[in-house]
């Protein structure tokens, strides 16, 4: 017998013990041969690892016929609680979600069922707050993907409240999930915003006018390794742990560098019996791109931010690059980033495999680019880094309310 630490009022008295085998019904699902044209691409959505984005599930870019349903696969009905078993993923996260219509699910995923007493809304939550037990129990295959043990889930303590207050708990969590939503919707709607400003101002539709009102002279065009004073490559000793302490110096990773721009947290430490390469360490408004990777992870662009500490430097799977006088190295680095530029990169990239492309510091220095003067470089920067500050907040309440029903998860179940 046990009672949530979080209840409303109006419950009271402790919950019974069971298992969650004894309120679901579970179900295994399946793939259809890939050789048979009659098996694919009606409208019924195969759910499987790669589709489990979202904790709503009603589309999948994969699709299935009736008949390929019938000969390969299963269908998980409305209400459904779908959640992956097997995959290298499962490592960092545990995939599942509700299905919000009829949808087929494939052989890496099951389908759990809730018997009439147990609300699918409920079940869902229940199993969310979940996450870090069900995350203990993942083990590895033999070909590095990570399962769980369907008799492992099953078995999990359930500590089932009444219907009422199931209801009350489910609509309460959906409304903090809501509000979560409409917070990603607002950040995918900035984003779209500075996608669409940055094809007008590149592309010149839109221009900035100098203070006293005149135009702007003519881009011209160049190449990156005239924009720059160096193009350096960095240096890799064998760093075994992470860099916390703000007077060691650390040994910055491809991880370091993102779209949405530099985490140093991500920083390894170096070895006291290493001496640092002083002309490696990064500076502010150095300009930091990945060289080497899987191919979506080779060209990522980061500026180093003004505040950054001291004593980092740059491993040898990033290039650094340090900006002239004539231009700005917002404006540089954005540019960088832009499709125009990354499309020369991808089409220059060499390697012996997608998972492992590599670019030199001579394809980067050859890079064309199209530019401004100074001063229209730096409206520009400054344009699309207010777009990016109103971002930088949006995503600062997405962590919060997650954290804050993370918190509710932990106190409203047992």
């Amino acid at each position: 017998m046990a009672a949530p630490k979080l209840r409303f009022k109006e419950f009271d008295g402790d919950l019974a013990e069971s298992k969650l085998v004894d309120s679901t019904s579970w179900g295994s699902g399946g793939t259809p041969a890939k050789n048979i044209p009659e098996y694919w691409g009606d409208d019924i959505p195969l759910i499987s690892g790669a589709s489990m984005h979202t904790n709503q599930l009603y589309e999948s870019d994969v699709k299935i016929t009736k008949l390929g349903l019938q000969k390969g696969s299963k269908l998980a009905p409305k209400d459904s609680i779908l959640i992956l078993v097997r995959g290298s993923m499962l490592f960092n996260k545990i995939p599942m979600g509700i299905t919000l219509g009829d949808v087929a699910f494939n052989q890496d995923v099951k389908c759990i069922r809730p018997k009439q007493e147990l609300a699918p809304l409920f079940l869902f939550q229940w199993l969310y707050a979940k996450e870090n037990t069900i995350q203990n129990k993942v083990t590895a295959t033999g070909i590095g993907a990570g399962k769980l043990d369907t008799a492992d889930l099953q078995n999990l303590k359930l500590y089932k409240p009444s219907s009422e207050e199931q209801t009350k708990i489910a609509s309460f969590l959906s409304a903090v999930d809501e509000k979560i939503s409409q917070l990603n919707q607002k950040h995918e709607l900035l984003s779209q915003y500075k996608q669409g400003m940055m094809q007008k101002l590149f592309s010149q539709q839109i221009r900035f006018k100098a203070d006293d009102g005149s135009a702007f002279g003519e881009w011209e065009e160049t190449t990156l390794k005239d924009c720059v004073t160096s193009i350096d490559s960095g240096w890799s000793p064998q760093c075994e742990s992470y860099s916390t302490d703000l007077n060691e110096w650390g040994v910055l990773k491809t991880t370091s560098v993102d779209w949405k721009g530099f985490n140093a947290s991500f920083n390894k430490k170096l070895p006291d019996q290493l001496t640092p390469r002083l002309e490696l360490e990064v500076q502010p408004l150095d300009i930091l791109v990945t060289r080497a990777g899987p191919t979506d992870r080779v060209g990522v662009v980061s500026i180093v931010p003004e505040n950054v500490r001291s004593k980092l430097m740059i491993s040898d799977k990033l290039i650094r690059l340090k900006t002239n006088e004539k231009n700005n190295p917002t404006f540089l680095g954005i540019s960088l980033s832009s499709v125009k530029c990354q499309n020369q990169l991808q089409s220059k990239t060499s390697g012996l495999a997608k998972s492992q492309t590599n670019i030199s510091q001579k394809i980067l220095g050859d890079v064309v680019l199209k530019l401004p003067s100074k001063e229209e470089q730096t409206k520009i920067a400054n344009f699309l880094s207010s777009i990016d500050q109103k971002i930088e907040v949006v995503v600062q309440q997405i962590e919060q309310a997650k954290q804050w029903k993370k918190g509710l998860l932990q106190q409203m179940f047992v």
